[in-house]
């Protein structure tokens, strides 16, 4: 049982640690998105080249690739979610071939909850939709989220996810800290804004 927890860790860190944005931007000429905007690898730096269609692309499959790696885990060696999912998002956040240099985790912890508890996909994706909506600042709309999670698991008594999914809302609130320390400062841009 241990060795196929470590190998459903494997699989969703290699699934996860495909930078889907960097490749996007790279095949589509637009160049290295570690030299534009933030130098993040998410969707809303992809953004920031200029093409909607290359920054949707990149949430959806910055998304499905944990759902992905969960199924898949899921169908190799049964009662492997929690690791496939942790690998997933660590894979996305750290990932090895990028000098663990990775993305921020919004989308990838969507495409976590999907498969695991879409009672709580579904608010997250209320959440960061329509704050993204409301207040245009793609790191509040995240934060929130992501946060949401777990708030969710204890309204739903879903205990055996909290540590989870309270693991995963402090990582992604941790690869936002610069964000956070612009939010404090008022210089962080809105989603649409150009940043050179």
């Amino acid at each position: 049982m241990t060795t196929d927890l470590l190998l459903a860790f494997v699989l969703g860190y290699l699934l996860g640690s495909i930078p889907f944005g960097l490749l996007l931007t790279r095949f589509t000429g637009k160049g290295d998105l570690r030299d534009i905007g933030s130098g993040n690898i998410g969707a809303t730096n992809v953004l920031r080249t200029g093409s909607k269609p290359l920054a949707a692309a990149t949430l959806i499959l910055d998304c499905l690739k944990a759902t992905a790696a969960i199924l898949v885990a899921r169908a190799i060696w049964p009662d492997s979610d929690i690791a496939a999912a942790a690998g997933a998002l660590i894979g996305h956040l750290y990932p090895v071939w990028l000098k663990f240099r990775g993305g921020k985790g919004v989308a990838t912890f969507l495409g976590v909850l999907i498969p695991l508890f879409w009672q709580a996909a579904l608010i997250y994706a209320a959440i960061w939709i329509g704050l993204l909506i409301l207040l245009r600042v793609s790191s509040i709309a995240g934060i929130a989220a992501a946060i949401s999670a777990p708030i969710t698991a204890l309204i739903f008594g879903q205990q055996g996810l909290l540590p989870l999914l309270a693991g995963f809302a402090l990582l992604v609130v941790w690869k936002h800290r610069e964000n956070i320390s612009r939010l404090i400062a008022g210089t962080e841009p809105k989603v649409g804004a150009r940043k050179t």
